[in-house]
């Protein structure tokens, strides 16, 4: 969710650092590289070494069956070109293969595998965990305080990885003595593009990771098929996708089970946040069988994908719903019905509540995004009333 009021103004002290020593550091970095560029040729071939970037077709794009927010396009001699959104192209080479001759400006180069990854966007590193792959990143814009997924947490426990400041306000010196290949970010990013101009004045390329912006929820998990290209292990991630679609396939195939839900948390003004109808949760919900509430919850008013209703709008909306989920990522974990009631006595008089069919999720279900298909399975079980299933991020309230 996109926070309301981020500037980036925190970032100004620490970016006033295109400093003296940043810009050596930075022109050291492209003075390698354009050393190592200048000793590449020496073990290519006579066709690569040559080849023009105006005379380059791609071969095969990779078949996306469900994400719309990047792309990749495969060319001879093992290269890849990969699409961000509309605009923002990388193009991935094998290591020590110079750029094609005529490439574009805006065409960002990236070296096979990309090594020492800058972090922030926390939805992509359980992607990396995946595909076991965390070696490759050493830096992260979360704190270790901040990670629910203990593989990120122990990694900066044990000082694998390093806390190198948010996405507004990053470590500049940090990153460049880590010889960061790929700062991965998150749409947070659009907040602050001092930032991102910045990383890129000093030769850090930047990815923003757009899986937040997927109009189909399972978009969101085939993202693990990029990072499989740029960690070079694009068959685990590809048998990994496949196994989750397929783990998925039964409930897919089920008829909708008529029950209605709500999910949403109270917050400190008492108000109730809900996702829009357009929101990927709300899409969770549907290919689980169910029907999300409330229904006239809006979308198109601006970029967030949630809203606030006050507490009489949710209760006329959602006091028949057949099934309350609460999100725990803001407000915390409950465990007991009355601890919902004592947000509101109100909440007494909802159907769900009566009935007992009130489920809270665990904090850590928005960094696993590989974890969105055992979402939709949890879902589906309460949906079908399965007292035989095993839930991995819901939990009922007693």
């Amino acid at each position: 969710m996109l926070c309301a009021g981020c500037t980036g103004k925190d970032a100004e002290g620490s970016s006033a650092g295109g400093s003296g020593e940043q810009t050596a550091a930075a022109d050291s970095r492209q003075n390698e590289a354009g050393s190592s560029t200048e000793a590449a040729p020496k073990t290519e071939t006579a066709a690569t070494a040559s080849r023009s970037w105006n005379n380059m077709s791609p071969v095969s794009s990779m078949d996306l069956l469900y994400a719309d927010q990047f792309s990749v396009d495969y060319y001879e001699n093992d290269i890849s070109l990969i699409t961000i959104g509309d605009t923002d192209q990388f193009l991935l080479l094998p290591e020590g293969m110079s750029a094609p001759v005529g490439l574009p400006d805006s065409i960002k180069i990236l070296q096979k595998p990309v090594k020492n990854i800058y972090l922030v966007a926390t939805s992509a590193m359980d992607d990396f965990i995946h595909l076991d792959a965390m070696d490759l990143i050493a830096l992260s814009g979360t704190k270790d305080t901040g990670w629910y997924l203990p593989e990120a947490k122990t990694a900066m426990e044990e000082g694998k990885i390093a806390y190198a400041g948010k996405y507004s306000a990053p470590d500049y010196e940090k990153i460049l003595s880590s010889d960061c290949g790929l700062a991965v970010e998150s749409t947070m990013i659009y907040h602050t593009p001092e930032v991102k101009e910045q990383l890129e004045r000093l030769g850090i390329p930047v990815l923003v990771e757009r899986s937040s912006y997927e109009g189909h929820p399972l978009g969101r998990m085939e993202w693990i098929r990029l990072y499989g290209v740029l960690t070079g292990k694009e068959a685990e991630a590809e048998q990994i996708f496949r196994e989750n679609m397929d783990a998925l396939s039964d409930v897919l195939d089920m008829e909708p089970s008529g029950k209605t839900a709500a999910f949403f948390y109270v917050t400190n003004s008492g108000s109730v946040n809900v996702r829009k109808n357009g929101d990927y949760i709300a899409k969770m919900i549907a290919l689980a069988g169910g029907t999300y509430i409330p229904g006239n919850a809006g979308s198109d008013e601006n970029a967030l994908s949630t809203m606030n209703m006050d507490f009489e709008s949710f209760y006329a909306a959602a006091k028949d719903a057949d099934v309350l989920i609460y999100n725990s990522t803001i407000d915390g974990e409950l465990t007991a019905i009355d601890e919902l009631c004592a947000k509101n006595q109100l909440f007494a008089d909802f159907k769900a509540v009566k009935e007992g069919n009130v489920w809270c999720t665990g904090k850590n279900m928005f960094q696993e995004t590989m974890g969105l298909g055992n979402m939709i399975r949890d879902m589906n079980a309460v949906f079908a009333d399965d007292t035989e299933y095993s839930f991995t991020y819901l939990h009922q309230l007693k």
